[in-house]
C-alpha cells in the first residue's frame, strides 16, 4: 500500500511469527553500589500481546545469562516495537528499573534470524545480546482496514456460559469475574444460582491474532460447599489462541458448575461486508462537507461580484474559500466576536465567508449564533442585546444552593448514562447558567441545520487531546468539531458529530451515549483549569528552562551490533533511562492537570501502520517525540484527555491549514490579552516547522509598538500559502473616529476611550461578567476595527480570486 493513500481500504495481509531470544547481558550496570544485580528481562509487544512475559532471574551477576525464546505472532502492516525492560529483582521492596530498549521488529526480514549486541553504554561496555527470528504464520491471511495511518485489524467474539452442575439445589449465589485484557469489555461479573439457570453468558470482544487471554476468577471454596473448609479462591487462565473457531469447548466441570467457552466470527461488526467501519478512516473531508461547499460556493460566488464590483459571475473554480479565525480571552472574546461579526455583515462580507473556527471564548459566541439557523442573514440586534444582558448580569445565581443542587443531578445522571465526569463538566454547567436564563438542550449535531444549504459558514471548533503528567509541549493533538464529525487530522480518523463520547472499539461503535448538551462542550473548549504549572510557565516565557529538562523523558538512540539495512519508515532503536525518585516527583506535581475533560477514546484498539511515520498526512501534524513511540499513542487508552487549545497557543486556525479545505484567505481576528502579535508569531512559526504554508508576519519595532486595526500579509513566492488577514484588539483611531470616515465631536471623545491593554482594564480574561457601558464599548470598538479595514479585506478578496484564476486547477499542498 502506497503511504499516501488518503481513505480506508479493506485487504488481507498475512501474519508472521516473530521468536524472540533473549540471551544474555554483559557488564550490566548495578542497582546499587552494594550488590551485583538480580536481572531479568520484560518484554512487552502490544500489538501482539497485553500481557507482558518476563525471562528468569539471574542473581549476583553482572554478566547474567538466560537463553530463554518467546514467541510472537505480528501482523505484518502493524508498526511493532518490542520493549526489552531490563529490571533488577528486589525480595522486599518494588523491583529497580534499569533501562528499557525498544526495537522495531520490521528491521528483522522474513525468512532470516539475526542476533544483536544493543550497546546500552559503549562506554562500559554494557550491552544486551537478542536473538531475532522471523517467519510466515500458517494461519490465514487477517482482514484490515486502513488508510496507511491506522489499521483496523480483524474482531473475534468470545462467549462464556456458565451452567449449573451437579448441585441443582444449591441456593447460594456463586460470583465467577471473567477478564480479556485489550477487549473491549476487559471484565465481566457472571452470578450464578438456584433462580438463574443457566447464567446469561458473558461476550468479549477481542483482536483475533492477539495473543490473549481469558482468566477466570472462581467462586471461593466456602460458596460451592456445605463445607467448612477455609474461604479458599482459585483461577484458572485459558490461551484464547488456542480455541477453535464456532466450537463449543468446556474447559471442565468443577464441582457444580460447567464452563464452556466459544469462539466466533465477529459477524455483525468489524468486518460484515454489508457495513462500514463507524470510524470514518481518511483523510478527504466528508461527503456532508463537501456538500456543503457545494452549496456555499453559489453564496460565495454571488457575494464576491456583489462586494467585489465584478462584471460577470464567477465560476465554480474562481471562487476561493474565505475562512474566520478567532483566539479565545472569556467574555473579552465573546464580545468582541459579537462586534467583529456584525461589522463584516455590515460590510456584505459574511456571505463570503464560508468557515468560521473558534476556541475558548469565541465558541460561546459561535455556538450561540447557530441556534438559529439563518443567523447570517438576520438582523443580530436582538442576539447582541441578549448576549449584553447574560453578559452584565450578576454571576453569583450560578454559585446558588438551587443550582449546585441541579448540577449535582445533571453530573449524576451523565454518569449514569456512561459518561465519565470531572470539574470542567461542572463548569460547563456554570457557563450555561452564567450566559443564560435556562438550559440549553442545543447539541453540536443540531447546527448541521444551520449549514445544511451553504446559508451560513460552516462552525469549526478546536480542542488539544493531552496526556496527564505530560506537559502541552511535549504532548498534544489537534482535535476538531464540526456539526458533522469529530476527529483527528492527523491520524485521518473521524466520527459522526452525534457519537462522539459514545464508545468505540476497533471503528465499530459498541455503546451509543446520548449526545452531549452543548453546554460540556463549551466547558471543554474553554477549559482553563486544566493547565498544569509547566503550562503556565510557557505561557509565560515560551525559552526552554530547567524545570522543563527535569521532566522531559530521557530516551536517546543507541546503536546495534551487526548493523542492519535502513528502510525509511523504520525507527531507531532507543534506550529509555528512567529517572530518579526525586525527578519523578517533581514532575508529577508540575506536570500534574487539576482537571482535565474526559470523553471515550473512539480510536480504541487501533494500531498504527508500519509506515505511518512517512504518511504524508501525518507528518503534517507530527510535532512532539511521542509521535514516535507508537506503544505510547492514545490508541489502547480508554478515554481522550480534552483541554483548551490555549495551552499550546491561542489560534483556531489549524483546521483551515487542512490541504482539503483549500482556503485561500484567512481573517485571523485576535482577541486574545497581553501581546497581540504573539498569536500570530507562534502560529506562524508552528506552521513553518511543520512544513505547512503559511506566511511570515513582518512588523518592524516601530510596529509592533504602535500597531494598527489590520495588516494583510502574503507569500509571494508559495501560492499555496493562504493570504492572510490580521486583526489586533487595537485602539487606534476609534478614539478620533465614531465611525470610519467620521470624527468624533468634543462630547464624544469620552466614548472613544477603550482600554483594551492595561492591567486595569475591564476586559481582563478572568472576568466573568462586563458592565454594560463595557461591552458597548467594546462591541463598538470591535465592530468599526472590520469596517475601517474594509479597502484591505477587498483588497485580499481580489488577490484571492486573480489567484484562483491564474492557477484554476492548483490544489493547496502542504508544500
Amino acid at each position: 500500500m502506497g503511504v499516501a493513500t488518503s481513505s480506508s481500504q479493506m485487504e488481507s495481509s498475512p501474519c508472521n511469527l516473530l521468536s524472540v531470544k533473549v540471551i544474555r547481558m554483559k557488564n550490566l550496570r548495578k542497582a546499587d553500589l552494594l550488590t551485583q544485580s538480580d536481572c531479568y528481562v520484560s518484554l512487552w509487544l502490544p500489538t501482539a500481546a497485553i500481557k507482558k512475559v518476563q525471562t528468569k532471574t539471574d542473581k549476583n551477576s553482572k554478566d547474567p545469562v538466560w537463553n530463554e525464546t518467546f514467541n510472537f505472532r505480528i501482523q505484518s502492516q502493524v508498526k511493532n516495537i518490542l520493549e526489552l525492560k531490563v529490571c533488577d529483582e528486589d525480595e522486599h521492596t518494588p523491583d529497580d528499573h534499569l533501562l528499557t530498549v525498544f526495537f522495531d521488529v520490521s528491521k528483522i526480514q522474513l525468512g532470516e534470524t539475526v542476533r544483536l549486541n544493543f550497546q546500552v553504554n559503549p562506554q562500559g561496555k554494557e550491552e544486551l545480546e537478542v536473538e531475532f527470528t522471523m517467519e510466515s504464520s500458517p494461519d490465514l491471511p487477517e482482514n484490515i482496514a486502513t488508510n496507511g495511518v491506522l489499521v483496523a485489524r480483524e474482531v473475534a467474539c468470545l462467549d462464556v456460559q456458565v451452567n449449573d452442575g451437579r448441585l441443582k439445589n444449591e441456593s447460594a449465589e456463586r460470583k465467577f469475574v471473567l477478564t480479556v485484557e485489550g477487549s473491549y469489555e476487559g471484565t465481566q461479573n457472571l452470578t450464578l444460582g438456584s433462580w438463574i439457570c443457566p447464567a446469561s453468558p458473558a461476550a468479549f470482544h477481542y483482536i483475533k491474532y492477539n495473543q490473549s487471554e481469558l482468566g477466570i476468577a472462581l467462586p471461593s471454596r466456602r460458596q460451592l460447599s456445605t463445607s467448612s473448609s477455609p474461604d479458599e479462591s482459585e483461577s484458572l487462565t485459558l490461551p484464547l489462541n488456542s480455541l477453535p473457531i464456532q466450537d463449543k469447548v468446556t474447559i471442565g466441570e468443577i464441582r457444580t458448575f460447567d464452563l464452556n467457552v466459544k469462539t466466533k466470527q465477529w459477524t455483525q461488526g468489524l468486518f460484515n461486508s454489508s457495513r462500514n467501519l463507524d470510524v470514518r478512516l481518511g483523510f478527504d473531508l466528508c461527503t456532508e462537507e463537501q456538500n456543503f461547499l457545494k452549496y456555499r460556493k453559489k453564496v460565495v460566488a454571488a457575494a464576491l461580484k456583489k462586494v467585489l464590483h465584478l462584471e460577470e459571475d464567477l465560476q465554480d473554480h474562481e471562487v476561493p474559500v474565505v475562512a474566520v479565525s478567532t483566539t479565545g480571552s472569556g467574555i473579552r472574546a465573546l464580545t468582541a466576536m459579537y462586534g467583529s461579526i456584525l461589522g463584516l455583515q455590515k460590510l456584505n462580507v459574511l456571505d463570503c465567508v464560508s468557515y468560521i473556527t473558534g476556541s475558548s471564548g469565541t465558541t460561546w459566541t459561535i455556538a450561540n449564533l447557530y441556534e438559529d439557523d439563518d443567523w447570517s442573514h438576520n438582523d443580530l440586534g436582538d442576539r447582541i442585546v441578549e448576549a449584553r444582558k447574560q453578559a452584565s448580569k450578576s454571576k453569583m445565581s450560578a454559585f446558588s444552593l438551587e443550582n449546585l443542587r441541579n448540577y449535582h443531578k445533571e453530573l449524576s445522571q451523565r454518569t449514569q448514562a456512561g459518561y465519565k465526569t470531572s470539574f470542567i463538566d461542572l463548569w460547563g454547567l456554570m457557563v450555561e447558567s452564567m450566559l443564560n436564563d435556562g438550559t440549553d438542550d442545543h447539541k453540536l449535531s443540531d447546527q448541521q441545520h444551520a449549514v445544511n444549504w451553504g446559508q451560513n459558514p460552516l462552525p469549526i471548533y478546536l480542542a488539544l487531546n493531552v496526556k496527564d503528567n505530560i506537559t502541552t509541549k511535549d504532548f498534544r493533538e489537534w482535535v476538531e468539531f464540526t456539526p458533522y464529525e469529530v476527529g483527528f487530522p492527523k491520524y485521518g480518523a473521524f466520527i459522526r458529530a452525534e457519537h462522539f463520547g459514545s464508545e468505540f472499539f476497533m471503528g465499530r461503535l459498541m455503546k451509543k451515549l446520548p449526545e452531549s448538551r452543548i453546554c460540556f462542550m463549551q466547558g471543554m473548549w474553554s477549559s482553563v483549569f486544566s493547565k498544569n504549572l509547566l503550562d503556565a510557565w510557557h505561557a509565560a516565557d515560551n525559552s526552554e528552562d530547567f524545570w522543563h529538562r527535569w521532566t522531559q523523558e530521557r530516551v536517546k538512540e543507541i546503536e546495534e551490533e551487526p548493523d542492519l539495512p535502513e528502510k525509511p519508515h523504520e525507527m531507531a532503536t532507543c534506550m529509555y533511562t528512567p529517572a530518579g525518585g526525586v525527578s519523578n516527583a517533581l514532575r508529577n506535581v508540575l506536570t500534574d492537570r487539576p482537571a482535565v475533560s474526559k470523553y471515550h477514546n473512539f480510536l480504541r484498539g487501533f494500531q498504527m501502520h508500519n509506515e505511518y511515520t512517512q504518511h504524508e498526512q501525518f507528518s503534517k501534524w507530527k510535532d512532539t517525540v511521542l509521535d514516535c513511540m507508537p506503544n505510547q499513542l492514545r490508541h489502547t487508552e480508554e478515554h481522550l484527555e480534552l483541554v483548551d487549545t490555549a495551552f499550546f497557543f491561542d489560534t483556531s486556525c489549524p483546521p483551515l491549514m487542512r490541504p482539503e479545505r483549500k482556503v485561500d484567505v484567512i481573517l485571523h481576528l485576535n482577541f486574545s490579552e497581553g501581546s497581540q502579535t504573539m498569536p500570530l508569531d507562534r502560529a506562524s512559526k508552528y506552521f513553518s516547522e511543520q512544513g505547512i504554508p503559511f506566511p511570515k508576519p513582518e512588523l518592524n519595532e516601530e510596529e509592533g509598538k504602535n500597531l494598527k486595526e489590520c495588516y494583510i500579509f502574503e507569500d509571494a513566492e508559495n501560492s499555496g500559502a493562504p493570504i492572510l488577514l490580521y486583526f489586533p484588539l487595537v485602539n487606534d483611531s476609534f478614539q478620533r473616529y465614531i465611525a470610519p470616515g467620521v470624527e468624533r465631536s468634543a462630547a464624544e471623545m469620552e466614548l472613544g476611550k477603550v482600554d483594551v491593554s492595561s492591567l486595569s482594564s475591564p476586559y481582563s480574561s478572568r472576568n466573568v461578567a462586563l458592565k454594560e457601558d463595557d461591552f458597548n464599548k467594546l462591541l463598538k470598538l470591535a465592530n468599526y476595527n472590520i469596517q475601517n479595514s474594509e479597502n484591505m479585506i477587498l483588497q485580499a478578496l481580489h488577490a484571492a480570486v486573480k489567484r484562483r484564476k491564474q492557477f484554476p486547477s492548483q490544489a493547496q499542498s502542504s508544500s
